[in-house]
């Protein structure tokens, strides 16, 4: 157990490549990315002229470093917009999975200022470790809590919505699972096809719904509901080029993905899915900013929290990079489909947290029938 952790702590530093990365779980080929910026004006980044009042800025300090889990393309975009808007010069680090443990490793002597990236399990864990300085940006009130830290030590910027969906053309929307909780019924074996352990989106939607069914129903009934999920399930795949294939082909009826990578098939693609808006609701990952503790250049910090997480930029990410905002008030300036909003699985990201690694290593060895996974040649 105590070699495994330092693995399954990797790969939940991948549930934050969900958000940060250009549609992760889409297909190789043919599937391309998230529909383009043209299906909604392209949000302007914050003007030059808009910049705070010369007294304020020469608050700020001059230089501000960023440790992220985003593309490179997306954070330049958005340093560009903060030095044109504030006159503060960034540097970005890309540092991926490798994050959470940077921050760690500087806790006594801080070389970055801001953590732009990584998800709330990770963001509620380095929050109890003392990493993080609370910030209070214009926009937090607006945010539901979901999306926040109630103390306001992080706050989340970007959402990935995680949604249910099947073929119409093997089944009708009568036929079709209305919930989570009837991907276990009879009815539905050998119906569903999902992604395999490796997939962060998987990993993080079985975290999402132990912690809602133990709420719900009890710990034992939530492993129950994962076996008889298993039983149900006819492919574990390792591609996910290959699970929407053989969706598209009518291999399978039944499956879940993040919304972008639907929508792509969908529309880009022509494929036959309608999106499933589950009655107790969807799993949403969230990508969080947080300022850090003992930052080198704290005003520049809490600055760039409050310009990152501002709807003009959440929009700007919306058009340029498929990002969907957490903050609705974004959303008029962003694509059609990301417009729709879907009702949130309510579930407590500290519970999740706190025990994500144990229960990651018991779905694995417990759960998952293995003879179903299916591998890419």
């Amino acid at each position: 157990m105590k070699k495994l952790i330092p693995i399954l702590l990797a790969f939940m530093m991948l549930l934050s490549v969900t958000a940060c990365s250009a549609a992760p779980e889409a297909p190789a080929a043919p599937a391309v990315e998230a529909p383009a910026a043209t299906e909604a004006p392209v949000a302007e980044a914050p003007a030059a002229e808009e910049a705070p009042a010369a007294e304020e800025a020469a608050e700020l300090e001059d230089t501000l470093v960023v440790y992220s889990t985003h593309s490179e393309e997306l954070l330049e975009v958005v340093a560009k917009a903060f030095e044109e808007k504030t006159g503060v010069k960034v540097e970005s680090i890309n540092l991926k999975g490798e994050l959470a443990d940077r921050v760690r490793s500087e806790k006594e002597n801080p070389q970055a200022d801001i953590m732009y990236g990584g998800d709330s399990a990770t963001h509620t864990i380095l929050k109890g470790e003392g990493l993080f300085a609370a910030t209070t940006p214009s926009w937090g009130a607006e945010l539901d809590p979901l999306f926040k830290d109630a103390e306001g030590y992080w706050y989340g910027t970007i959402k990935t919505p995680v949604l249910l969906f099947y073929n119409k053309d093997v089944m009708t929307a009568e036929e079709a699972p209305k919930d989570w909780a009837d991907l276990t019924k009879p009815e539905y074996k050998d119906k569903i096809v999902v992604r395999d352990s490796l997939s962060s989106s998987m990993r993080s939607t079985i975290c999402n719904l132990i912690d809602f069914n133990t709420a719900s129903a009890g710990e034992d009934a939530a492993w129950q509901y994962l076996k008889d999920l298993d039983v149900n399930v006819k492919g574990y795949y390792n591609s996910g080029s290959m699970m929407y294939a053989a969706l598209g082909k009518g291999e399978a009826a039944v499956s879940w993905a993040v919304l972008s990578d639907i929508v792509t098939n969908r529309d880009k693609n022509e494929m036959p899915f309608e999106i499933i808006d589950a009655a107790s609701g969807s799993v949403v990952l969230t990508d969080c900013i947080a300022a850090l503790n003992n930052a080198p250049h704290p005003n520049a910090a809490a600055a760039f929290v409050e310009f990152a997480g501002s709807k003009e930029v959440q929009a700007m990410l919306a058009n340029q990079f498929s990002r969907t905002p957490t903050l609705s008030a974004a959303l008029p300036d962003c694509p059609a489909w990301m417009q729709t909003e879907y009702k949130a699985l309510p579930v407590d990201w500290a519970n999740i947290s706190s025990n994500q690694l144990a229960w990651l290593e018991q779905w694995e060895t417990d759960v998952i029938d293995t003879g179903k996974n299916v591998a890419k040649d």
